[in-house]
């Protein structure tokens, strides 16, 4: 499945072996080529592995797959800084940008393309050979995934450290002696860079003491010609993430107030600006998505639930809140449907959504769904002209004695049209030659259903009902034919072989095979067995062998002398 490749793919990402993550993306591509994720992903790993043109290719196809998508130019962005096409990179960012314009991770990339490009047009002689180290937006990537390092970039005068480098790479000399600019050093350059003490001592000595503002500066030559200062990257407080995040709550909860008044553009507006705040909550993403829903905007609806399905992966979010996701996607697509193909993609949120979470609602929309798309492909199918043509091929193959074509004209036949019940009838003669008694007998009870006064119904249920040996239900159904045709011969001649049968068995005139065979069927029958089970019937059962002058009285009840014909005809009681 792409969804397991691509979450083993994000394992091996966040683990650093990069190669693997490609192999898995690659993988997850094969299975879902327009899936735009996986470039992304597999853009990002390749860049990991500076193979820049590789991610440039990715991220071209991000794009292209998802034009509206503002990571997708992120990427693109990115790979452009490492081909070290700056001015392309400055443009991808700000293409953006315009999609997101609050979006940090764009601003920051732009703002290192700016710094790149500036460099790169003035190419300032007798700079450090170990400046262009210190280029691109993935010097901070490196920084915050090596443990080494990470902490420092909680030290404000070490990310000052790192601008001053960006902004002018001859600074480098300046904080070499710096413990801490070592280490950034060996992990920007993939190698173990040791202090003169850790090769005398064999072991890595503690980190330096911070070095002051002032004296870094006092060191620092001085500079022949000012360069262009770069946007500085942000590290954000926990202080002021803390209140972004109370704030968006504040904006969630008055979104939900409005949303209960139908106040909808309003709550709109504020589920907006909760997102504008914090973005690591997907759950402003699925309230939006609930007005967008009432207000019957439905293809915005799709949008906002696609997006929080996409961020909640990213952001490992409760499985709850994604399958809630899917389940408002698929809502709105039911929505959305006017013919029965209309119904997949909906069916197939719905089925997503129970993988994550399985919830009674979700599966009755599925539910719902699916056969909603039946009765919709039924309508689309219906031809009652095309219906007749099968019926009548049906009826020449039945001639011919080709029974089971015959039955595949006349199942067509119903698909076309399910409300005809002749073909049911002439559907369950077929199954009757054939010898698929239960078959025919449903046909039959269906025929008779449709039109309980058409008498064909009658004699296919009482034929196979003989034919199964149950001679006393199918001397009711030809009794109840004749009620609707008193006159039709079949129905008369089916009456007449019933008790022809009924009246053999009274006399004992069956073999103890047959008799052993049609006793055994009744038992399993239910009528037969509230019978049995009946405490009147038992007595009258006792008096019949023990006090015959009780059982002639018995006899003259009407409801009990049609029990005990039933025994009778199923081989159970033998009259003598």
């Amino acid at each position: 499945m792409a969804e397991e490749a691509k979450a083993k793919g994000n394992a091996a990402f966040s683990a650093g072996r990069f190669d693997e993550a490609v192999r898995h993306f690659t993988a997850a591509i094969d299975l879902a080529p327009t899936n735009h994720v996986l470039y992304s992903n597999r853009s990002a790993a390749n860049a990991s592995l500076h193979r820049y043109a590789e991610a440039l290719a990715d991220a071209e196809k991000t794009v292209e797959l998802k034009p509206d998508w503002p990571k997708g130019y992120g990427r693109l962005g990115a790979s452009l800084v490492g081909l070290e096409s700056f001015d392309d990179a400055v443009s991808a960012y700000r293409k953006g940008l315009e999609i997101e314009p609050h979006n940090e991770a764009l601003k920051a990339g732009l703002s290192d393309a700016q710094a790149a490009a500036a460099r790169a047009h003035r190419a300032p002689p007798g700079s450090s050979p170990f400046g262009n180290i210190f280029e691109g937006p993935e010097l901070w990537a490196k920084l915050t995934a090596d443990p080494s390092t990470r902490s420092y970039l909680q030290q404000p005068d070490f990310v000052r450290m790192i601008q001053e480098v960006q902004r002018n790479p001859k600074n480098l000399n300046t904080y070499l002696s710096d413990q801490r600019m070592m280490q950034a050093l060996g992990v920007l350059l993939n190698v173990k860079v040791r202090t003169s003490e850790e090769m005398e001592k064999g072991a890595p000595e503690a980190e330096l003491p911070n070095k002051s503002p002032k004296s870094e500066s006092s060191q620092r030559a001085p500079e022949s010609q000012p360069e262009p200062d770069p946007a500085p990257m942000e590290v954000e407080k926990d202080d002021e993430g803390k209140r972004r995040k109370a704030e968006a709550q504040k904006e969630k909860e008055a979104g939900n107030s409005t949303y209960k008044k139908k106040d909808f553009d309003t709550a709109i507006q504020h589920y907006t600006k909760a997102l504008e705040l914090d973005d690591e909550d997907i759950s402003f993403l699925t309230n939006r998505a609930a007005v967008y829903l009432e207000m019957g905007k439905y293809e915005e609806c799709v949008k906002d639930c696609d997006r929080a399905v996409e961020r909640g992966r990213e952001l490992r979010s409760d499985f709850k809140m994604i399958a809630k996701a899917l389940t408002r996607k698929g809502t709105a697509l039911v929505k959305l449907a006017k013919t029965s193909k209309d119904y997949e993609p909906a069916i197939e949120s719905f089925q997503k959504a129970l993988t994550e979470h399985r919830n009674p609602d979700t599966l009755k929309k599925l539910n719902d769904a699916e056969r909603a798309k039946k009765d919709l492909e039924q309508l689309e199918y219906y031809d009652p002209n095309l219906a007749d043509e099968e019926r009548e091929k049906g009826n020449e193959l039945f001639m011919q004695q080709k029974y089971p074509e015959a039955v595949r004209h006349y199942t067509e036949a119903l698909r076309r049209n399910p409300h005809d019940p002749k073909v049911y009838s002439n559907r369950a003669a077929c199954y009757t030659k054939l010898g698929a008694l239960p078959e025919g007998l449903k046909d039959a009870e269906k025929c008779i259903e449709l039109d309980p006064s058409f008498s064909k119904g009658y004699t296919r249920k009482g034929a196979v009902q003989f034919f199964m040996k149950e001679y006393d239900k199918a001397l009711e159904t030809y009794q109840e034919g004749l009620k609707h045709d008193p006159s039709n011969q079949e129905l008369l001649d089916g009456v007449r072989r019933c008790v022809e049968q009924i009246n053999k068995a009274n006399r004992g005139e069956i073999s103890p095979d047959e008799l052993k065979t049609r006793q055994a069927k009744a038992m399993q029958d239910p009528e037969i067995q509230n019978i049995l089970s009946d405490p009147i019937m038992q007595q009258v059962l006792v008096d019949f062998q023990e006090n015959p002058r009780a059982a002639q009285e018995h006899l003259n009840s009407p409801q009990v002398m049609q029990k005990i014909q039933k025994l009778v005809s199923a081989g159970i009681v033998q009259m003598r």
